[in-house]
């Protein structure tokens, strides 16, 4: 029996895919399926783990009982789990598993990407691992549909592109969803400090309208979901996502989450129809994952037609960018909207703007605060609640210089109870620092 040899990083062995086969077989021969589908899943996983221990002992290789004990979760893995893919799936320190082909695979661990020394024994036992997640969702991918979004039982969400898309061989993307940070998690872990976070809670329950806005990674959802825990307990709150990441704690939570096209090609459930359809849910605020194409007009309009308080995020490097983004995505609607009635539309709908940003080490944290200071028709103008003052020594980046808190603002967070935080001067329009035109 061949064994693989043990691996540069940690010292594992591991089976070539003809002794997996090889152990399935003798596993199959003396197990009862039936018995065993009436179990658990941790039934099931440790009723195999014993039976395997009994066979590798019988007629395995000689090895240690560490590795033994390995070899038999990486059989039990690839019988019930993703394979080589599992050890990391347990790993909290892992927010992103990339698998390149069968060969490379790489992990996004503290805002860093790393490249694990580990690879599947084939290509096809690469396809066999993407074929078990797909199916789990009713979808196939094959040749002639080569791209799939799916979702594990555990809540990652899963993206798929096989050959002949991919030229070097199937992709495998895991997205996971790390456990909700507080907003006093994120003031200790430097992405924002007490001032910003305070003023941002004080926004929230003054039912402003807030866009989160980053790149890719920046930790929009994180922060998203930080905010709306200063959301009331009695209010109703309809969450609108492509996939389900927010774990909101309120209550009064509807979730609703999107469904992509089945493989006839039926059934599509976009995000823009759910936000139409939560228009009549009598929600007291709309929560939208993501904002990336038509739903974005829809999203306005609610948010001018007394659903105020709600949040979204968008993709945008800059607060001016993600202006100008939402122009954009609005105008994917099927409707056509001119111009000018777009931008009437984001002047009364968005009020603040929070840009988040990763610096050179990996680390997300708050770039901008920045609120709206044109009006009606006008050209988009932005000022600069909170801005970040780079520092690249600085232990997180630099830090947060309040600039000030236009006098609107100020009177909306009093009129809803709350205190104004301290260290933001507060300016009547004509004495706001000038505002930058956004093109």
């Amino acid at each position: 029996m061949s064994l693989l040899g043990r691996s540069a990083g940690g010292g594992d062995v591991r089976l070539e895919s003809a002794d997996v086969a090889t152990f399935r077989s003798k596993l199959l021969s003396e197990i009862d399926l039936s018995e065993l589908t009436a179990l658990s899943p941790a039934q099931r996983r440790a009723r195999l783990e014993r039976m395997l221990s009994a066979i590798m002992g019988r007629e395995g290789p000689v090895i240690t009982l560490r590795e033994r004990n390995a070899l038999v979760r990486q059989l039990v893995d690839e019988a019930l789990g993703l394979g080589i893919l599992e050890p990391l799936l347990d790993d909290g320190s892992v927010t992103e598993i990339m698998v390149n082909g069968p060969d490379d695979i790489y992990v996004e661990r503290a805002g860093r990407i790393e490249k694990l020394p580990m690879r599947f024994t084939s290509v096809e036992q690469l396809y066999q691992t993407i074929d078990r997640i797909v199916a789990g969702v009713n979808r196939r991918v094959d040749e002639s549909s080569p791209m799939v979004d799916a979702r594990l039982a555990s809540g990652e969400r899963v993206n798929v592109i096989v050959p002949p898309l991919a030229l070097n061989g199937p992709v495998l993307t895991i997205r996971r969803f790390p456990q909700p940070y507080t907003l006093g998690q994120l003031i200790e872990l430097g992405s924002l400090d007490l001032p910003t976070a305070e003023l941002l809670v004080a926004c929230v329950r003054a039912k402003l309208n807030l866009v989160i806005s980053g790149g890719t990674g920046s930790g929009k959802t994180t922060m998203l979901n930080a905010l709306s825990s200063a959301i009331p307990d009695d209010e109703r709150i309809v969450t609108i996502e492509d996939s389900a990441e927010l774990k909101l704690q309120q209550p009064h939570v509807v979730r609703l989450e999107a469904r992509p096209a089945n493989t006839e090609g039926s059934g599509l459930v976009s995000i823009r129809d759910l936000v139409r359809n939560s228009l009549r849910m009598r929600p007291d605020r709309i929560i939208v994952g993501e904002v990336r194409g038509g739903e974005t007009l829809d999203m306005l309009q609610a948010m001018n037609t007394g659903h105020e308080g709600s949040l979204a995020t968008v993709h945008a490097n800059s607060a001016d960018d993600s202006i100008v983004r939402l122009e954009t995505l609005a105008s994917m609607s099927e409707v056509p909207v001119p111009s000018d009635t777009l931008r009437d539309q984001i002047n009364s709908a968005i009020e603040v703007v929070v840009q988040l940003s990763r610096t050179a080490g990996g680390r997300r944290r708050v770039s901008e605060v920045a609120t709206l200071a044109s009006r009606h028709r006008e050209q988009f103008r932005l000022a600069s609640i909170v801005r970040l003052d780079v520092d690249p020594d600085h232990p997180h980046g630099g830090l947060l210089r309040p600039i000030g808190l236009p006098a609107a603002i100020a009177d909306r967070i009093r009129r809803s109870g709350q205190r104004v935080p301290g260290g933001f001067p507060v300016h009547g329009d004509d004495a706001m620092p000038a505002a930058r035109e956004v093109s």
